[in-house]
Formats: C-alpha cells, sequence, structure tokens
C-alpha cells in the first residue's frame, strides 16, 4: 500500500469516529426502536428521579438550574443506580409512544448526571473524556447502559432514538448535557402526563434566557445549540428566528420583529454545579 493510499484510509477511518462536541451528529434513525404499544396502559415509575432532582438540583436567581454534585451521598447514588437500572430493565417496546418518550428523556438526563458523579469534580462534562475516537472528546459517545440486549451511547439516545422518532425541536429543551449553556435540568421528571407542558415551559424558558437567544445592539445573537441543529429549527435563520418568535416574552419578542438574520452564536461548557471545583 502506497503512502496516498494509507493516508486515505487513515482519513475514512477518522470520519467513522465518534463526532466531537460542537460539531453536532445528524438525527439518524435507529429503526429497531420505533416499536411501540398504542394501547398500552403500563405507567412508570419516575418518583426516584423526582427525588433526585428535588434534592439535588438548584435554581439559581439568574435563571440557570444546577446541580449539587458535592452533596450527591453514597445512598442518592445508590438510588440513581436503582433507577437506571428499572428503566434498563423495562421492555420499551411495550409501551406507548408518549411514556417512551418520557423513558429516553429520563434516562439521558440520568445517564449524564451518574456519569459527571463518577468523575466529579471536573471543570466541564468534555473533559469526561470517556468516548472513543481520536477526536472526540466528552462521554456522549460512550456505551453507558443496555437496553433489550442493545448497548447505547448518549449520543444515541439523542441522535438515533428522541430526534427522528419524535421529530420535535423542543426535545432540545429537554435533554441536559450539564453544562451552563445548556436548557436547564428540570426539578422534576417527565411523565407521559406532563410532557406537553414539560416541554412548552423548558422551551420558554430557555428562549427568554439570554443564553438561549439576546438583542444585543440590534443584532440576535443564539445559543449555538440552534446553530449545531439548525436543520431541527427550521433549516435557516428564519426557521430558527420563527421558532423564537413563538415563545419569546416582552423584549426579546419586540427585538425579534425587527431582525431576519442571525449575527451569531456562544455557549458556555463550564459544568452546572452549584460549586466550582
Amino acid at each position: 500500500m502506497n503512502l496516498l493510499t494509507r493516508i486515505a484510509v487513515m482519513l475514512i477511518a477518522l470520519t467513522t469516529w465518534t463526532v466531537p462536541a460542537g460539531a453536532a451528529p445528524k438525527a439518524a434513525l435507529w429503526d429497531i426502536w420505533e416499536a411501540h404499544d398504542p394501547g398500552s396502559t403500563i405507567v412508570l415509575d419516575h418518583m426516584a428521579w423526582d427525588r433526585f432532582l428535588e434534592h439535588h438540583v438548584r435554581p439559581g436567581s439568574d435563571g440557570i438550574n444546577r446541580v449539587a454534585y458535592d452533596e450527591v451521598t453514597a445512598a442518592d447514588r445508590k438510588a440513581l443506580d436503582g433507577y437506571i437500572g428499572a428503566l434498563a430493565a423495562m421492555p420499551v417496546g411495550s409501551l406507548s409512544r408518549a411514556a417512551q418518550q418520557a423513558f429516553w428523556v429520563n434516562l439521558y438526563n440520568a445517564l449524564t448526571v451518574r456519569v459527571v458523579l463518577e468523575h466529579y469534580p471536573v471543570a466541564s462534562i468534555r473533559d469526561i473524556d470517556i468516548s472513543p475516537g481520536f477526536f472526540a472528546d466528552g462521554p456522549w459517545g460512550k456505551k453507558l447502559v443496555t437496553v433489550e440486549s442493545e448497548e447505547l451511547s448518549l449520543d444515541d439516545i439523542e441522535h438515533r432514538i428522541l430526534r427522528p422518532i419524535w421529530r420535535d425541536p423542543r426535545i432540545h429543551y429537554a435533554v441536559n448535557c450539564a453544562s451552563l449553556g445548556c436548557p436547564n435540568l428540570h426539578t422534576r421528571a417527565m411523565t407521559a402526563e406532563n410532557a406537553e407542558a414539560f416541554l412548552e415551559d423548558a422551551a420558554r424558558a430557555f428562549i427568554n434566557h439570554p443564553r438561549g437567544a439576546r438583542i444585543e445592539d440590534g443584532d440576535l445573537r443564539v445559543s449555538s445549540i440552534y446553530a449545531w441543529f439548525e436543520a431541527d429549527f427550521g433549516g435557516d435563520d428564519a426557521g430558527v428566528i420563527a421558532h423564537l418568535r413563538d415563545y419569546a416574552n416582552g423584549e426579546l419578542a419586540a427585538g425579534l420583529s425587527g431582525v431576519s438574520r442571525i449575527a451569531g452564536d456562544d455557549y458556555d461548557w463550564r459544568l452546572n454545579s452549584t460549586r466550582a471545583p
């Protein structure tokens, strides 16, 4: 094999590795997870996750919810492990679609909290470099749980299940990446019953916070979420702005009436901890 051929092979191999944070994977359906039971009456028990969120998520005066990772006890960790284990043992295909959405959102968020706890203290979740791939950072590509005999990563749950099955941009406000720039980790679990209110409240809270969208000197600056996942929000600046207008209040709503393009985006990757490590 000559040098050029070897280089070509290496480049092809590199493109198959996990995409680094900041370059979002496309939504690509893993079709085995489409199975569901529209007539299912199974009600999932999310009480353990509710208790964890109630005890350890602290809403701040700045509108950002932070997690008291340093206050999580061994008993709390055991309860969190038990909750994740109970979800992992569930035959997901036997659930209704609404119950499945809550299942995947809560599992994603609980796994994210657990992986942070396993490596705490860290300054950023991106410092938890356990994903496979030479250029990858963070934990998103690591297989963290097994459900119905399939090993799953956070990327699998978000980009191969939640986004392609529900096709709802509000999913981005429900899953939490443990960063200050991310939509809040909520103080309660999502359920099949509260899902619509959960998503609406989350969208409105994030969009009307400066880390979601803000007008600066007449220019619109937004969270990088809208750049990374632009396709989920209409595919261009106009689509993103239309989405923001659906939820904007007060000064933001007034400011959005006069803009037609996005001037820039940013994101704060610092850990959403109540205490700096």
